[in-house]
């Protein structure tokens, strides 16, 4: 068992630097790894200049995005008891946008802190949905359907408040698309910064989430504060959630996906969940992204939208395998 986890974990980080190598060198532009080291030492080759300065940033937060989400899922379903837990699902990535994109319209020069003002918007949408869908624990049937209807909530609002008049404004970020196109080396800045914050914080927190794995009843007569745990790990996952969603845009399912193969591959201990579960959610982004991207060139398909097709069968899966738990219980 120990031999599996340490070879997942070797697989999964050789698997993100292949597609990592790949997915510089491959795209409308094209260079071989000779000529990608070289230009990048020596900074003479033009396509590997624009490269550095157009394909790295997007490169970066599609790993950053992809670790912080999937990270974010973990901490949710720790704290809901919960597999379907998902922050693009449940809500928490649309109300992070809708106050993302207030903020940033009221207050451009407060740009860097545009995840501040998504952690807002996310930490009032998973208390609305933790609070609504509590009701002698979580059912799993319950927690999508109240997060779906507060998801279509936070979308209606980011929508009207991008609509002027009588015409219809481009929208900052859309509910079912989302690219990583167009990223400068200050949102690179930004998802490192409030990012990492948010998975050295996530990683502190394995300890606290294995207690809540335990009965609360168990939990509280061993001294935990389970409330306490909740809200602060619920909090690290909404700024994990809510910077991706500010600057990558609303992705969803990475946060179920992820986590599932995890516990397949490294079972439930969060100590090695948590870490593998970035690494893996890095790939995942970073592996639809440079599909998006690459397909058909030069055109793109949105990484979301690749998300989204992998993961609603996904989705149903687990449902369906939820519902025939419960039925044999």
């Amino acid at each position: 068992m120990r031999n599996r986890k340490i070879i997942s974990f070797i697989v999964t980080l050789i698997l993100l630097i292949a597609v990592l190598l790949f997915s510089m060198m491959a795209g409308s532009i094209r260079v071989s790894f000779g000529e990608l080291i070289q230009g990048l030492f020596t900074g003479n080759n033009e396509d590997v200049i624009v490269i550095k300065d157009l394909r790295m940033p997007r490169i970066i937060i599609a790993m950053f995005a992809g670790a912080a989400l999937a990270v974010a899922g973990v901490l949710l379903q720790a704290i809901m008891r919960n597999p379907l837990a998902d922050s693009g699902i449940i809500g928490i990535s649309s109300g992070a946008q809708f106050t993302y994109i207030f903020g940033v319209t009221l207050f451009p020069t407060l740009f860097f802190w545009s995840p501040l003002f998504a952690f807002i918007g996310g930490g009032i949408a998973c208390f609305l949905v933790f609070s609504l869908s509590w009701k002698s624990g979580l059912h799993p049937l319950r927690l999508i359907l109240i997060g779906v209807a507060i998801n279509a909530v936070f979308t209606g609002l980011t929508e009207s408040f991008n609509f002027r008049g009588s015409y219809s404004v481009t929208s900052i970020s859309s509910a079912t698309t989302s690219t990583l196109s167009m990223k400068t080396w200050n949102d690179v800045e930004i998802m490192v910064i409030f990012g990492g914050i948010g998975l050295v914080l996530a990683f502190l927190t394995f300890a606290s989430c294995n207690l809540l794995a335990l009965q609360d009843k168990t939990a509280k007569s061993l001294g935990v504060p389970v409330m306490r745990l909740r809200i602060y790990i619920a909090a690290v996952a909404v700024l994990l959630a809510a910077t991706s969603s500010a600057i990558a845009g609303m992705i969803a399912f990475i946060g179920i996906l992820i986590p599932h193969i995890g516990r397949q591959l490294v079972g439930n201990d969060h100590k090695l969940l948590i870490p593998f579960s970035a690494v893996a959610g890095a790939l995942l982004l970073l592996l639809a992204d440079t599909l998006g991207r690459t397909i058909i060139a030069p055109n793109e398909i949105p990484a979301s939208i690749i998300m989204a097709i992998i993961g609603g069968p996904f989705l149903i899966f687990l449902l369906r395998r939820e519902d025939k738990l419960n039925e044999t219980r």
